[in-house]
Order: C-alpha cells, then structure tokens, then sequence
C-alpha cells in the first residue's frame, strides 16, 4: 500500500514511517494536515492515510473530513493515531470519516493489524471499483446498441425518435431550423425476388455506407425501416437540404449496383423526399415525417430515382 503519515512530531514520524517501510509499505511523510492534504492532492493513490489528532493548522479531524469530500474515484482508508482515547473523540472522528485508530505510543503489532484490515478494505473497494467500471461500459455499449440497426449500422427508430425530440424542442424553443430526407430503395422487393435476400441485405448496407458518406459531421442517418432511410439534417432549410439530398441520391446511383428490374434505370436508385421545419410555421415531429413520406410518394409517382421537396420534384 501507498501510505500517508501526517504527524507534527519528527521523533513519532519517523518511527511510524520506519514501521511501516519495515511491514513492506510505501510511505509518504508530512508534518502537518495542510501538508499532508497537499501531498494527497498531489499524488496519484494513496491507499492509507495515517493522522495524528492534534496537529496546528488544519488538525487530524479536519484533515479527514477534507479527504472525503475531495474523494473522487478510489476509497482512502483513514487512520488516527491519538492519546484521546476517550468515548467522545473516538466517535467524533468515525463521523468524520474515519475508518480506525491507533493508540499512542505505537505498538508495532497492533500498527499490523490495522495495516492488514486497511489492505484488505482498499482491496476490496478497489475491485469494486473495477467491477463498476466495467458495469458502466457495459451499460453505454449496450445503450448504443440498442439504438443501432444492426444490419446497417445506422441508428434505430428509437434512437431516430430521440434525436427528433431533442430537435424539436430546440426548433419550438429557439426557433431553429432542421430538416429531414426520407430515401427509399426503388423497387427492392423485385430486387429481392430476384437477387435473393442475402444479395438484398448487401444492397441495404452498401445504401447505408452511401448515405452515411454524404452527410454533414452534424448530420445524422438512420435505419426508417425495410428499405428505407432517413437523414435528418440540423439547421438547413428547406433549399439546402434539397440539394443534399440529391447529392444523396446520385451516390446511390454512382454504387452502379445492377438491378435488372428497376427499369428503366437498371441499377440500383433511391426515391427521395424532403421536408424542413423552418421558423414562424411550427411544424411537429409527426406532421413533419408525413410530409416527407407524402413528397417521396411524388418522386416515384414522377419516376423514381428523384428528389421532391415539399411542392417540388428534382429529376434524375
């Protein structure tokens, strides 16, 4: 173990210090609290700290109180080492924070024991620590994972319906601007029949790759579901996002993915629809999505592989 000695006598100091060094600990020495706080502060772990009571300055008491407030990640065992073995002070420095204490003068035996007990607590907080932070990373694994398409890689609708909350409420608070592009494979199910499923899946994550590669750092894609996909696009009006939308549906095209019954393309094409919240016409989440789905609706109906925007259509 690491240990700190804080103790204003030199001749107590160095006896303890040489104790414990002979009990095959480490030992940091201070000759006061303030000191001794400072060495704490200063120094990567220290498992143990050993305190006399009464020191000037910042005493044993309050050296305590301020290591458990300063406290972050690992758990310091705390020592008194004291003549006040009366009732009264023994409590008041368990409420402090105090784990044990040690009586003046220093029995080399008893200064044992405590080490041993002090060992195996810190020892134990120790792998408890390890164990939550393992517990933690588990936890933020698997709370993406539970927001990501697998099949994709892109986010889920749960993790889709989040984002649009946050966005919203931005947009009817601050008045912001965000924007949404909902793409879908034209006729995947043909693809499908044709190709086979596995082939099917390969496009999807190919379309993914292609949408994800376009957007914006601030952009973000999703899995809508099926075959479709969603970009939302923050701060963009409705012009903008138009135009990245189209960028989107020629990187699709550009994959030159054969798919012999998409005629009369060919290849591979996405349908694309637009739609924009923008400030002074509230717009919901809800009635936002539908406006998207319907202006996609008019890009196939126009002949697919095209982008329309709320009242417009882009050929491709």
């Amino acid at each position: 173990m690491r240990v700190l000695i804080a103790e204003d006598d030199a001749v107590s100091r160095t006896i303890l210090r040489r104790s414990i060094e002979k009990l095959g600990h480490e030992c940091l020495t201070a000759e006061d609290g303030e000191a001794a706080l400072q060495l704490y502060r200063k120094t990567e772990e220290v498992d143990l700290v050993i305190s006399d009571w009464m020191m000037p300055g910042v005493d044993g008491l309050e050296l305590c109180r301020r290591i458990r407030k300063e406290e972050s990640d690992g758990y310091t065992y705390f020592i008194f080492l004291t003549a006040l073995g009366d009732r009264d002070h023994l409590l008041m420095g368990l409420e402090a924070g105090a784990d044990d204490y040690l009586s003046k003068p220093l029995d080399r035996d008893e200064l044992r024991m405590r080490l041993i007990s002090a060992f195996r607590v810190t020892q134990l907080h120790r792998r408890l620590a390890a164990q939550n932070e393992q517990l933690e990373k588990l936890n933020r694994r698997l709370f993406e994972e539970s927001r990501k398409d697998p099949l994709t890689n892109l986010g889920n609708r749960l993790r889709l319906n989040e984002d649009l909350d946050v966005l919203q409420a931005r947009a009817e608070r601050y008045g912001h601007n965000y924007a949404v592009v909902l793409c879908d494979v034209d006729r995947f199910k043909r693809y499908n029949d044709h190709y086979g499923h596995l082939a099917g899946d390969g496009v999807l994550r190919r379309v993914a790759g292609a949408i994800a590669n376009q957007r914006r750092s601030g952009d973000t894609a999703y899995r809508y579901g099926g075959e479709e996909f969603l970009v939302i696009l923050p701060e963009q009006p409705i012009e903008a996002a138009t135009a990245a939308a189209d960028r989107l549906r020629r990187a699709v095209e550009d994959l030159r993915i054969p798919h012999e019954t998409n005629r009369p393309h060919g290849i591979v094409t996405v349908s694309v629809g637009v739609a924009a919240v923008s400030a002074g016409h509230p717009t919901s989440a809800d009635e936002l999505l539908k406006q998207a789905d319907t202006a996609l609706y008019k890009s196939k109906e126009a002949g697919r592989n095209r982008v329309a925007s709320h009242g417009s259509v882009n050929g491709g």
